[in-house]
């Protein structure tokens, strides 16, 4: 029975397109200033793709189809699209000085 060759859109998606989207995020935006902004869009990028490939994989034979017809990859790959997400919504520039920061006693200077 043909097959598709998930490994190789493996490799080209979740290796060569997110170096490339990581790349270029990098470059042409100021992410690379903002802490854990990056490390959240590769969990995105990652778990998002990672979730696409696995509609060409054949689910695990002792696994099959889990909750709402989804494979273990897909459900893996859920909290970590959701924890990318809360990286990029909480990353701040790292020039700003946090809360925690201006109450010590340099702040009274």
């Amino acid at each position: 029975m043909p097959r598709h060759p998930s490994q190789l859109y493996e490799a080209g998606l979740e290796g060569v397109l997110l170096l490339l989207v990581m790349l270029a995020v990098w470059r042409f935006t100021g992410a690379r200033h903002r802490a854990g902004f990056l490390t959240g869009v590769y969990l995105v990028g990652y778990g998002s793709l990672r979730a696409f490939v696995e509609l060409f994989r054949e689910p695990d034979a002792h696994l099959g189809f889990l909750f709402a017809g989804a494979t273990m990859g897909q459900l893996l790959s859920a909290p970590m699209i959701a924890i990318g997400l809360w990286l990029m919504l909480r990353a701040k520039p790292a020039d700003a000085p946090s809360p925690a920061r201006a109450k010590g006693p340099a702040a009274k200077r």
